[in-house]
């Protein structure tokens, strides 16, 4: 079984994309934890609706929230306290793909993170990272972050605009795998499955 933690280098940076892709090359599951914001467009429903596989099983949230922010801030808008125990990972015998809120040191409580949440849930994690200027600092702070606290790294996925310098130096300072590149595409089924192709190869890897 291939179970990964999609997470990203910050917000916005192509996680659910990602996501689904995964999601449709994997014929996996799909599981986002917490939402926070949008809840009548959430990252569920956006993958549900970019996939084409009649097999995905979208399990539901254990958290979701009305205001678009921070977990542990949304949660007090919401007069809501986010209980790590809470956190149970579904039992699927099957591709999983389970994915995080924003980058791993965003706050879920006063004391977990979602880095606490990946380790909680002891999930392999592929790093979402998407080139802009200050990436290659938040790309070497995150995988660093997940190394020290013995977090296994399936491999990055670069997303959108391509900049081979940047790439480069993150892949060789850090010594982990690129496992392939997703362009700025439209958002759609057939864009999905086509880039899902490219990444097949890892029900086999």
């Amino acid at each position: 079984m291939k179970q990964y933690f999609v997470t990203g280098i910050g917000t916005d940076v192509g996680k659910t994309v990602v996501s689904a892709v995964f999601v449709e090359a994997l014929k996996a599951d799909y599981w986002k934890p917490i939402q926070s914001g949008d809840i009548d467009n959430s990252d569920t429903l956006k993958v549900r609706n970019l996939i084409s596989n009649p097999s995905t099983v979208f399990h539901k949230s254990s958290y979701e929230f009305t205001t678009p922010a921070s977990p542990h801030l949304s949660a007090k808008i919401d007069k809501q306290y986010i209980d790590n125990q809470k956190f149970i990972l579904p039992n699927v015998n099957k591709n999983f793909i389970v994915e995080g809120a924003g980058g791993i040191m965003v706050p879920l409580n006063d004391n977990f993170l979602i880095l606490d949440l990946i380790k909680h849930l002891n999930l392999e994690v592929i790093l979402v990272i998407k080139n802009y200027l200050g990436s290659i600092n938040h790309s070497l702070l995150s995988i660093n972050a997940l190394k020290q606290n013995g977090i296994k790294i399936k491999g990055v996925v670069f997303c959108g605009e391509e900049n081979k310098s940047s790439e480069d130096y993150i892949l060789n300072y850090t010594k982990v795998k690129c496992l392939g590149y997703i362009p700025t595409i439209k958002l759609n089924k057939e864009e999905i499955l086509k880039q899902a192709e490219k990444f097949k190869y890892l029900n086999n890897d």
